[in-house]
Protein backbone atom coordinates (compact mmCIF):
# COMPACT_ATOMS: atom_id res chain seq x y z
CA UNK A 1 0.00 0.00 0.00
CA UNK A 2 1.16 3.91 -0.54
CA UNK A 3 2.34 5.08 2.64
CA UNK A 4 -0.13 7.05 4.66
CA UNK A 5 0.10 10.52 4.80
CA UNK A 6 1.75 11.98 7.80
CA UNK A 7 0.30 15.62 9.76
CA UNK A 8 1.71 18.76 8.47
CA UNK A 9 5.53 19.60 9.99
CA UNK A 10 5.42 20.64 13.82
CA UNK A 11 6.38 24.08 12.21
CA UNK A 12 3.19 24.37 11.51
CA UNK A 13 0.85 23.70 13.83
CA UNK A 14 -0.69 26.82 15.04
CA UNK A 15 -1.69 27.71 11.36
CA UNK A 16 -2.84 23.81 10.20
CA UNK A 17 -6.30 25.41 10.19
CA UNK A 18 -6.55 26.29 6.90
CA UNK A 19 -10.00 29.31 6.20
CA UNK A 20 -11.33 29.25 3.58
CA UNK A 21 -14.35 31.89 2.94
CA UNK A 22 -17.03 30.60 0.33
CA UNK A 23 -20.70 31.99 -0.47
CA UNK A 24 -21.88 28.69 1.48
CA UNK A 25 -19.97 29.19 4.83
CA UNK A 26 -16.24 29.09 6.47
CA UNK A 27 -14.60 25.76 5.31
CA UNK A 28 -11.83 24.94 7.91
CA UNK A 29 -9.02 21.71 7.50
CA UNK A 30 -8.81 19.81 10.63
CA UNK A 31 -6.99 17.20 12.06
CA UNK A 32 -9.30 14.09 12.56
CA UNK A 33 -8.83 14.26 16.25
CA UNK A 34 -10.35 17.43 16.60
CA UNK A 35 -13.07 16.31 15.12
CA UNK A 36 -16.34 16.22 17.55
CA UNK A 37 -19.99 15.72 17.10
CA UNK A 38 -22.18 18.65 16.04
CA UNK A 39 -19.39 19.46 13.23
CA UNK A 40 -20.64 19.41 9.71
CA UNK A 41 -17.87 17.19 7.46
CA UNK A 42 -17.61 19.01 3.94
CA UNK A 43 -15.01 16.81 2.90
CA UNK A 44 -12.69 14.04 3.49
CA UNK A 45 -9.31 13.95 2.73
CA UNK A 46 -7.37 10.85 1.48
CA UNK A 47 -8.61 7.93 -0.83
CA UNK A 48 -12.41 7.30 -0.57
CA UNK A 49 -11.58 3.25 -0.23
CA UNK A 50 -9.87 4.13 3.19
CA UNK A 51 -13.00 5.08 4.96
CA UNK A 52 -16.61 3.81 5.95
CA UNK A 53 -18.65 6.45 4.49
CA UNK A 54 -20.29 6.72 1.31
CA UNK A 55 -21.16 10.41 1.56
CA UNK A 56 -18.05 12.83 2.10
CA UNK A 57 -20.71 15.39 3.30
CA UNK A 58 -22.76 15.12 6.37
CA UNK A 59 -23.64 16.32 10.06
CA UNK A 60 -21.18 14.08 12.17
CA UNK A 61 -22.64 12.06 15.05
CA UNK A 62 -20.60 10.50 18.01
CA UNK A 63 -20.36 7.25 16.44
CA UNK A 64 -18.77 9.30 13.28
CA UNK A 65 -16.61 10.48 15.05
CA UNK A 66 -15.26 6.90 16.53
CA UNK A 67 -15.36 5.91 12.91
CA UNK A 68 -13.17 8.33 11.55
CA UNK A 69 -10.72 7.42 14.43
CA UNK A 70 -10.47 4.37 13.32
CA UNK A 71 -9.94 4.90 9.62
CA UNK A 72 -6.92 6.03 8.06
CA UNK A 73 -8.37 9.63 7.53
CA UNK A 74 -6.11 11.77 9.13
CA UNK A 75 -7.79 15.24 7.69
CA UNK A 76 -10.79 16.62 7.21
CA UNK A 77 -12.30 19.88 6.14
CA UNK A 78 -15.37 21.31 8.08
CA UNK A 79 -18.13 23.89 7.12
CA UNK A 80 -18.61 25.86 10.61
CA UNK A 81 -21.99 27.84 8.28
CA UNK A 82 -23.92 24.24 8.98
CA UNK A 83 -22.35 22.72 12.41
CA UNK A 84 -20.23 23.82 14.92
CA UNK A 85 -16.62 25.13 15.10
CA UNK A 86 -13.30 24.22 16.55
CA UNK A 87 -13.14 24.52 20.37
CA UNK A 88 -11.49 27.93 21.22
CA UNK A 89 -9.12 26.87 24.59
CA UNK A 90 -10.93 28.47 27.43
CA UNK A 91 -7.68 30.51 28.86
CA UNK A 92 -7.33 32.02 25.36
CA UNK A 93 -6.54 35.77 26.04
CA UNK A 94 -6.25 35.45 29.64
CA UNK A 95 -2.69 36.68 30.24
CA UNK A 96 -3.48 40.77 29.02
CA UNK A 97 -1.13 42.46 31.25
CA UNK A 98 -3.21 44.68 34.19
CA UNK A 99 -1.90 47.79 33.43
CA UNK A 100 -2.25 47.87 30.03
CA UNK A 101 -4.11 51.60 28.91
CA UNK A 102 -7.72 51.24 28.50
CA UNK A 103 -6.90 52.78 25.22
CA UNK A 104 -3.84 51.30 23.19
CA UNK A 105 -2.63 52.32 20.36
CA UNK A 106 -3.74 50.15 17.71
CA UNK A 107 -1.14 47.67 17.05
CA UNK A 108 0.20 46.94 13.69
CA UNK A 109 -1.55 44.12 11.68
CA UNK A 110 0.76 41.06 12.02
CA UNK A 111 2.32 39.81 8.64
CA UNK A 112 0.49 36.99 7.51
CA UNK A 113 1.92 33.76 8.06
CA UNK A 114 3.73 31.77 5.45
CA UNK A 115 1.40 29.04 3.76
CA UNK A 116 2.38 25.99 5.28
CA UNK A 117 3.67 23.71 2.57
CA UNK A 118 1.07 21.08 1.85
CA UNK A 119 1.10 17.85 2.43
CA UNK A 120 0.41 15.16 -0.05
CA UNK A 121 -2.87 13.51 0.33
CA UNK A 122 -3.54 9.92 -1.34
CA UNK A 123 -5.33 10.02 -4.14
CA UNK A 124 -9.09 9.65 -4.70
CA UNK A 125 -10.97 8.76 -7.62
CA UNK A 126 -12.27 11.63 -9.98
CA UNK A 127 -15.66 12.21 -10.87
CA UNK A 128 -17.55 14.31 -13.73
CA UNK A 129 -14.62 14.36 -15.41
CA UNK A 130 -15.94 13.49 -19.03
CA UNK A 131 -18.68 15.44 -20.42
CA UNK A 132 -18.51 15.21 -24.21
CA UNK A 133 -19.86 11.55 -25.85
CA UNK A 134 -18.27 9.86 -28.85
CA UNK A 135 -18.41 7.55 -31.68
CA UNK A 136 -18.80 3.44 -30.69
CA UNK A 137 -15.72 3.08 -33.53
CA UNK A 138 -13.87 5.65 -31.34
CA UNK A 139 -14.60 4.63 -27.89
CA UNK A 140 -13.89 1.00 -28.55
CA UNK A 141 -10.25 1.53 -29.79
CA UNK A 142 -9.55 3.88 -25.96
CA UNK A 143 -11.39 0.47 -24.66
CA UNK A 144 -9.26 -1.65 -25.82
CA UNK A 145 -5.98 0.18 -24.62
CA UNK A 146 -7.45 0.03 -21.11
CA UNK A 147 -8.13 -3.73 -21.08
CA UNK A 148 -4.31 -4.12 -22.29
CA UNK A 149 -3.38 -1.71 -19.78
CA UNK A 150 -5.97 -3.01 -16.90
CA UNK A 151 -5.10 -6.36 -17.49
CA UNK A 152 -1.51 -5.63 -15.87
CA UNK A 153 -2.73 -3.61 -13.18
CA UNK A 154 -5.47 -6.59 -11.76
CA UNK A 155 -2.87 -9.28 -12.82
CA UNK A 156 -0.74 -7.70 -10.31
CA UNK A 157 -2.91 -7.45 -7.33
CA UNK A 158 -3.91 -11.13 -8.04
CA UNK A 159 -0.50 -12.05 -7.85
CA UNK A 160 0.40 -10.18 -4.83
CA UNK A 161 -2.47 -11.90 -2.83
CA UNK A 162 -1.44 -14.91 -3.63
CA UNK A 163 2.19 -14.35 -2.51
CA UNK A 164 0.94 -13.31 0.50
CA UNK A 165 0.98 -9.04 0.07
CA UNK A 166 -2.21 -6.90 0.73
CA UNK A 167 -4.32 -6.07 -2.05
CA UNK A 168 -3.33 -2.83 -3.40
CA UNK A 169 -6.22 -1.06 -3.91
CA UNK A 170 -4.42 2.43 -4.64
CA UNK A 171 -2.97 0.94 -7.84
CA UNK A 172 -6.55 0.54 -9.11
CA UNK A 173 -7.82 3.63 -8.83
CA UNK A 174 -6.45 4.84 -12.07
CA UNK A 175 -8.22 1.99 -13.45
CA UNK A 176 -11.61 2.66 -12.03
CA UNK A 177 -10.99 6.08 -13.52
CA UNK A 178 -10.51 4.91 -17.12
CA UNK A 179 -13.29 2.57 -16.90
CA UNK A 180 -15.61 5.39 -15.68
CA UNK A 181 -14.71 7.98 -17.97
CA UNK A 182 -15.34 5.16 -21.01
CA UNK A 183 -18.78 4.57 -20.19
CA UNK A 184 -19.34 8.07 -19.77
CA UNK A 185 -18.22 8.60 -23.26
CA UNK A 186 -20.12 5.52 -24.56
CA UNK A 187 -22.03 3.41 -22.77
CA UNK A 188 -21.16 0.44 -24.78
CA UNK A 189 -18.25 0.20 -26.20
CA UNK A 190 -16.30 -0.84 -22.92
CA UNK A 191 -18.43 -3.57 -22.55
CA UNK A 192 -18.21 -4.85 -26.03
CA UNK A 193 -14.58 -4.81 -26.17
CA UNK A 194 -15.03 -7.12 -23.01
CA UNK A 195 -16.29 -10.23 -25.02
CA UNK A 196 -12.85 -10.23 -26.36
CA UNK A 197 -11.49 -11.95 -23.41
CA UNK A 198 -10.06 -15.40 -23.83
CA UNK A 199 -10.89 -18.11 -21.23
CA UNK A 200 -7.45 -17.95 -19.67
CA UNK A 201 -8.03 -14.29 -19.26
CA UNK A 202 -11.01 -14.21 -17.83
CA UNK A 203 -10.27 -13.77 -14.45
CA UNK A 204 -8.61 -10.36 -15.00
CA UNK A 205 -10.65 -8.95 -17.43
CA UNK A 206 -14.00 -10.14 -15.78
CA UNK A 207 -13.52 -8.08 -13.14
CA UNK A 208 -12.72 -4.87 -15.93
CA UNK A 209 -16.25 -5.58 -17.31
CA UNK A 210 -18.16 -6.11 -14.58
CA UNK A 211 -16.71 -2.80 -13.65
CA UNK A 212 -17.72 -1.18 -16.33
CA UNK A 213 -21.30 -2.58 -16.30
CA UNK A 214 -21.86 -1.46 -12.73
CA UNK A 215 -20.58 1.94 -13.57
CA UNK A 216 -23.54 1.73 -16.30
CA UNK A 217 -26.22 0.42 -14.24
CA UNK A 218 -25.70 2.88 -11.72
CA UNK A 219 -26.21 5.62 -13.89
CA UNK A 220 -29.21 3.57 -15.58
CA UNK A 221 -30.80 3.26 -11.88
CA UNK A 222 -30.10 7.70 -11.47
CA UNK A 223 -27.92 6.78 -8.94
CA UNK A 224 -24.89 9.96 -8.32
CA UNK A 225 -21.55 10.13 -9.69
CA UNK A 226 -19.74 9.29 -6.64
CA UNK A 227 -21.95 6.31 -5.95
CA UNK A 228 -21.30 5.08 -9.77
CA UNK A 229 -17.63 5.52 -9.37
CA UNK A 230 -18.36 3.50 -5.93
CA UNK A 231 -20.14 0.79 -7.83
CA UNK A 232 -17.56 0.63 -10.16
CA UNK A 233 -14.39 0.05 -7.65
CA UNK A 234 -16.77 -2.33 -6.11
CA UNK A 235 -16.85 -4.14 -8.96
CA UNK A 236 -13.17 -4.27 -9.93
CA UNK A 237 -12.55 -5.71 -6.67
CA UNK A 238 -15.73 -7.84 -6.49
CA UNK A 239 -13.32 -11.37 -7.17
CA UNK A 240 -10.33 -10.58 -5.33
CA UNK A 241 -11.22 -13.57 -3.29
CA UNK A 242 -10.51 -15.93 -5.94
CA UNK A 243 -6.70 -15.00 -5.98
CA UNK A 244 -6.52 -17.77 -3.16
CA UNK A 245 -8.80 -20.10 -4.52
CA UNK A 246 -6.41 -22.98 -5.72
CA UNK A 247 -6.06 -22.68 -9.42
CA UNK A 248 -6.92 -26.26 -10.47
CA UNK A 249 -10.60 -25.63 -9.19
CA UNK A 250 -10.60 -22.58 -10.61
CA UNK A 251 -9.65 -23.49 -14.15
CA UNK A 252 -10.93 -26.78 -14.07
CA UNK A 253 -12.55 -27.87 -17.42
CA UNK A 254 -15.58 -29.75 -15.78
CA UNK A 255 -18.46 -29.32 -13.61
CA UNK A 256 -16.81 -28.85 -10.34
CA UNK A 257 -17.75 -31.66 -7.47
CA UNK A 258 -19.59 -30.62 -3.99
CA UNK A 259 -16.68 -30.73 -2.40
CA UNK A 260 -14.84 -28.04 -5.08
CA UNK A 261 -18.01 -26.20 -5.30
CA UNK A 262 -17.90 -25.59 -1.04
CA UNK A 263 -14.31 -24.41 -1.76
CA UNK A 264 -15.14 -22.55 -4.95
CA UNK A 265 -17.88 -20.41 -2.51
CA UNK A 266 -15.67 -19.38 0.50
CA UNK A 267 -14.03 -17.01 -2.34
CA UNK A 268 -17.04 -13.95 -0.86
CA UNK A 269 -15.79 -14.79 2.57
CA UNK A 270 -11.91 -14.58 1.39
CA UNK A 271 -12.27 -11.11 -0.66
CA UNK A 272 -14.19 -9.47 1.90
CA UNK A 273 -11.33 -10.51 4.33
CA UNK A 274 -8.38 -9.54 2.22
CA UNK A 275 -9.83 -5.98 0.85
CA UNK A 276 -10.31 -5.63 4.78
CA UNK A 277 -6.28 -6.55 5.58
CA UNK A 278 -5.97 -4.43 2.78
CA UNK A 279 -7.05 -1.46 4.17
CA UNK A 280 -10.70 -0.90 2.40
CA UNK A 281 -12.99 0.43 4.88
CA UNK A 282 -15.49 1.59 2.12
CA UNK A 283 -19.06 0.28 2.85
CA UNK A 284 -19.87 -0.16 -0.84
CA UNK A 285 -16.96 -1.84 -2.09
CA UNK A 286 -16.49 -4.50 0.97
CA UNK A 287 -20.26 -5.15 0.27
CA UNK A 288 -20.03 -5.65 -3.05
CA UNK A 289 -17.25 -8.47 -2.65
CA UNK A 290 -18.72 -10.37 0.46
CA UNK A 291 -22.53 -10.67 -1.15
CA UNK A 292 -22.59 -10.32 -4.94
CA UNK A 293 -23.69 -14.09 -5.06
CA UNK A 294 -26.90 -13.77 -3.13
CA UNK A 295 -29.84 -14.46 -4.67
CA UNK A 296 -33.28 -12.88 -4.27
CA UNK A 297 -35.20 -16.20 -2.72
CA UNK A 298 -32.06 -16.80 -0.62
CA UNK A 299 -30.95 -19.68 -2.50
CA UNK A 300 -27.38 -17.71 -2.62
CA UNK A 301 -24.37 -17.64 -0.64
CA UNK A 302 -22.61 -17.18 1.36
CA UNK A 303 -25.38 -16.16 3.92
CA UNK A 304 -28.82 -16.55 2.24
CA UNK A 305 -30.07 -13.16 1.97
CA UNK A 306 -33.44 -12.89 1.24
CA UNK A 307 -34.88 -9.70 -0.69
CA UNK A 308 -34.29 -6.19 0.04
CA UNK A 309 -31.21 -7.57 3.04
CA UNK A 310 -29.47 -8.02 -0.15
CA UNK A 311 -27.95 -3.74 -0.49
CA UNK A 312 -28.94 -2.19 -3.50
CA UNK A 313 -25.14 -2.62 -4.49
CA UNK A 314 -24.62 -6.37 -4.03
CA UNK A 315 -28.22 -6.52 -6.10
CA UNK A 316 -26.60 -4.99 -8.51
CA UNK A 317 -23.47 -7.04 -8.31
CA UNK A 318 -25.42 -10.07 -9.07
CA UNK A 319 -26.59 -9.10 -12.27
CA UNK A 320 -23.19 -7.79 -13.14
CA UNK A 321 -20.97 -10.47 -12.75
CA UNK A 322 -23.74 -13.30 -13.75
CA UNK A 323 -24.52 -11.46 -17.06
CA UNK A 324 -20.21 -10.79 -17.97
CA UNK A 325 -19.65 -14.79 -16.56
CA UNK A 326 -22.86 -16.30 -18.74
CA UNK A 327 -21.65 -14.18 -22.05
CA UNK A 328 -18.30 -15.23 -21.78
CA UNK A 329 -15.83 -18.09 -23.23
CA UNK A 330 -14.83 -19.78 -19.98
CA UNK A 331 -12.50 -23.16 -19.74
CA UNK A 332 -15.44 -25.33 -19.56
CA UNK A 333 -17.89 -23.85 -22.22
CA UNK A 334 -18.32 -21.03 -24.52
CA UNK A 335 -20.61 -17.84 -23.45
CA UNK A 336 -24.06 -17.58 -24.79
CA UNK A 337 -24.72 -14.72 -27.40
CA UNK A 338 -25.46 -10.87 -25.01
CA UNK A 339 -29.46 -11.48 -25.95
CA UNK A 340 -29.36 -14.83 -25.43
CA UNK A 341 -27.84 -14.46 -21.87
CA UNK A 342 -30.34 -12.21 -21.44
CA UNK A 343 -33.11 -14.12 -22.11
CA UNK A 344 -31.62 -16.96 -19.87
CA UNK A 345 -31.17 -14.69 -16.98
CA UNK A 346 -34.75 -13.80 -17.57
CA UNK A 347 -36.14 -16.75 -16.95
CA UNK A 348 -34.13 -17.66 -14.00
CA UNK A 349 -36.98 -16.71 -11.37
CA UNK A 350 -35.84 -15.71 -7.57
CA UNK A 351 -32.76 -14.71 -8.78
CA UNK A 352 -32.00 -11.39 -9.63
CA UNK A 353 -34.36 -7.92 -8.53
CA UNK A 354 -36.73 -7.51 -11.38
CA UNK A 355 -36.59 -4.01 -11.61
CA UNK A 356 -32.73 -3.74 -11.26
CA UNK A 357 -32.59 -6.54 -13.76
CA UNK A 358 -35.34 -4.19 -16.18
CA UNK A 359 -32.83 -1.26 -15.90
CA UNK A 360 -30.19 -3.64 -16.80
CA UNK A 361 -31.65 -4.66 -19.81
CA UNK A 362 -32.21 -1.15 -20.71
CA UNK A 363 -28.93 -0.24 -20.81
CA UNK A 364 -27.71 -3.04 -23.19
CA UNK A 365 -31.05 -2.86 -24.94
CA UNK A 366 -33.09 -6.18 -25.54
CA UNK A 367 -30.54 -6.79 -28.38
CA UNK A 368 -27.07 -5.75 -26.82
CA UNK A 369 -23.90 -5.02 -29.13
CA UNK A 370 -22.29 -7.76 -30.76
CA UNK A 371 -26.13 -10.07 -30.77
CA UNK A 372 -26.65 -12.12 -33.83
CA UNK A 373 -30.45 -10.97 -35.12
CA UNK A 374 -32.69 -12.48 -37.99
CA UNK A 375 -34.49 -9.34 -39.85
CA UNK A 376 -37.99 -10.06 -41.80
CA UNK A 377 -36.07 -9.61 -44.82
CA UNK A 378 -34.14 -13.11 -44.12
CA UNK A 379 -31.16 -11.76 -43.26
CA UNK A 380 -28.71 -11.97 -40.33
CA UNK A 381 -26.97 -9.03 -38.69
CA UNK A 382 -25.13 -8.16 -35.78
CA UNK A 383 -26.51 -5.44 -33.49
CA UNK A 384 -23.60 -2.75 -33.70
CA UNK A 385 -25.14 0.32 -31.59
CA UNK A 386 -28.09 0.88 -29.48
CA UNK A 387 -30.34 3.95 -30.66
CA UNK A 388 -31.56 6.59 -28.05
CA UNK A 389 -35.12 6.01 -29.44
CA UNK A 390 -36.04 2.67 -29.18
CA UNK A 391 -34.52 -1.06 -27.69
CA UNK A 392 -36.06 -2.81 -30.35
CA UNK A 393 -34.56 -1.08 -33.02
CA UNK A 394 -30.63 -0.66 -32.77
CA UNK A 395 -28.26 -0.05 -35.74
CA UNK A 396 -27.81 -3.16 -37.39
CA UNK A 397 -24.71 -4.92 -39.29
CA UNK A 398 -26.22 -7.12 -42.14
CA UNK A 399 -23.76 -9.50 -43.74
CA UNK A 400 -25.82 -12.23 -45.17
CA UNK A 401 -28.79 -13.75 -46.35
CA UNK A 402 -30.58 -16.58 -44.09
CA UNK A 403 -32.61 -17.42 -47.37
CA UNK A 404 -29.81 -17.96 -50.30
CA UNK A 405 -27.25 -18.75 -47.19
CA UNK A 406 -24.33 -16.87 -48.34
CA UNK A 407 -22.87 -14.12 -47.32
CA UNK A 408 -24.07 -10.16 -49.09
CA UNK A 409 -22.64 -6.80 -49.46
CA UNK A 410 -21.63 -5.71 -45.83
CA UNK A 411 -24.35 -2.50 -44.79
CA UNK A 412 -25.45 -1.01 -42.12
CA UNK A 413 -29.03 -0.26 -40.98
CA UNK A 414 -30.59 2.13 -38.50
CA UNK A 415 -33.57 0.33 -37.69
CA UNK A 416 -34.50 3.16 -35.65
CA UNK A 417 -35.26 5.33 -38.60
CA UNK A 418 -38.76 6.25 -40.16
CA UNK A 419 -37.88 5.08 -43.80
CA UNK A 420 -36.08 1.81 -42.59
CA UNK A 421 -38.28 -0.93 -44.01
CA UNK A 422 -36.75 -4.05 -42.03
CA UNK A 423 -37.09 -5.02 -38.78
CA UNK A 424 -35.93 -7.95 -36.12
CA UNK A 425 -38.08 -10.90 -35.80
CA UNK A 426 -35.84 -13.25 -33.95
CA UNK A 427 -32.81 -13.83 -32.30
CA UNK A 428 -30.13 -16.23 -33.99
CA UNK A 429 -27.33 -18.22 -32.67
CA UNK A 430 -23.79 -17.76 -33.96
CA UNK A 431 -22.74 -21.08 -33.04
CA UNK A 432 -25.83 -22.94 -35.24
CA UNK A 433 -24.58 -20.65 -38.34
CA UNK A 434 -21.26 -22.17 -37.68
CA UNK A 435 -19.82 -18.24 -37.25
CA UNK A 436 -17.36 -17.29 -34.91
CA UNK A 437 -15.61 -14.13 -34.91
CA UNK A 438 -18.19 -11.54 -35.51
CA UNK A 439 -16.82 -9.25 -33.67
CA UNK A 440 -14.36 -8.82 -36.49
CA UNK A 441 -17.71 -7.64 -38.42
CA UNK A 442 -18.09 -4.30 -36.54
CA UNK A 443 -14.84 -4.07 -34.10
CA UNK A 444 -12.34 -1.59 -35.49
Amino acid sequence: MLPIVRRAAASVVDSSLDIVHSRAGMLRTIDSDQLRPGMYVDKLLGAWVHHPFWKTSFLVDSDDVDKIHDSRIEQLVIDTARGLDVEVPANAGAHAEPDAPSSPEPAPAPAAPEPPEPAAKPRSVRTNSVTAQVGIEAEVLRARRIFEDGRDTVEAMFRDVRLGRTVDTEAALPLVEAINDSVLRHPQALISVARLKTADDYTYLHSMAVAGLMSGLARQLGLPEAQAVEAAMGGLLHDMGKAVTPLEILNKPGRLTTEEMDVMRQHPLDGHRLLVAGGVQNAVVLEISLHHHEKMDGSGYPHQLVGENISLMSRMGAVCDVYDAISSDRPYKRGWDPAESLKQMASWKGHFDPAIFQAFVRRLGIYPVGSLVRLESQKLAVVIEQTPDSLLKPKVRVFYSAKLRSHVLVQDIDLSRPDSQDRIVQMESPSEWGFRDLEKLWLP
